[in-house]
């Protein structure tokens, strides 16, 4: 199936790059076009994309379109294309749109299924949210998850979820970022380098993650492994809890849910 990709930011030159180099989709079934020609261009050479000089071009060249547009370019941009999209299915990744947004704008004319992905998919581990409502093929709907599978993990939310599981995979890794700066400077305070603070404390996060994920036990049963009676790490989670910590978590996403 060729793919056509509507934006090649950040996030499209990371699903476009990580297809490719999962094997799953050929450089020349995939079509790219965004406003700047000249990143476009770089980009493809660089990821072997095939660029495109107008939306209308990379959405007449394929049967899967992937909007991967800023989220407020994107009524403009389906305005511009609306007829060329007839008979397509279309597969966005832009924040905050959903099944009935697209429906609303086109209709029954095309197949649609939104997903919201996180910046760690540039890694293959990302977070790849499906919201449940779709009007995907069965095969279109296999095929899609078998691509973004590439890209870490998917999970299937009701719509009515999307929004907080967003907030917590989509914004959640800016949070896991300041957590690892914190620590960061607080190993830089008792001197370690800089380079290595960020390795320690980075490796720390990743490898207490996939602990997590591997053994499916309880974090609380995990930070319990790690508390002997007495010890450093008691006092430390003593401190962390009496800084707020768990509530804190909890405001920020209280803040992007209001």
């Amino acid at each position: 199936m060729k793919i056509s990709f509507i934006g090649m930011g950040n996030m499209a030159q990371a699903i476009a790059e990580g297809f490719i180099v999962s094997g799953k989709v050929a450089k020349t079934d995939i079509y790219a076009y965004a406003p700047s020609q000249d990143k476009l261009v770089k980009n493809s050479e660089k990821i072997g994309f095939i660029p495109c000089a107008s939306t209308a071009e990379a959405v007449d060249a394929a049967e899967l379109i992937i909007m991967a547009c800023k989220p407020y370019q994107l009524a403009s941009v389906i305005e511009l294309v609306k007829n060329n999209l007839k008979g397509k299915a279309i597969i966005s990744v832009a924040a905050g749109w959903t099944f009935s947004t697209f429906h609303d704008l086109l209709g029954d004319d095309v197949r649609i299924q939104c997903i919201m992905p996180n910046t760690p998919a540039m890694v293959g581990e990302g977070v790849m949210l499906f919201e449940n409502t779709n009007t995907l093929s069965e095969n279109e709907l296999a095929f899609t998850k078998d691509l973004f599978s590439s890209l870490g993990i998917i999970e299937t939310l009701p719509t009515e979820l999307m929004r907080i599981g967003g907030a917590i995979s989509g914004c959640g890794p800016a949070f896991m970022d300041l957590i690892m700066e914190a620590y960061s400077d607080a190993a830089v305070k008792y001197g370690i380098g800089r380079d290595m603070a960020y390795r320690l404390v980075a490796q720390t996060m990743l490898g207490s993650a996939k602990l997590q994920q591997v053994t499916g036990n309880h974090p609380g049963v995990l930070k319990d492994a790690v508390c002997s009676p007495k010890g450093t790490t008691i006092r430390g989670v003593s401190a962390l809890e009496e800084a707020g910590l768990r509530s804190a978590c909890i405001k920020s996403i209280d803040e992007i849910m209001k």
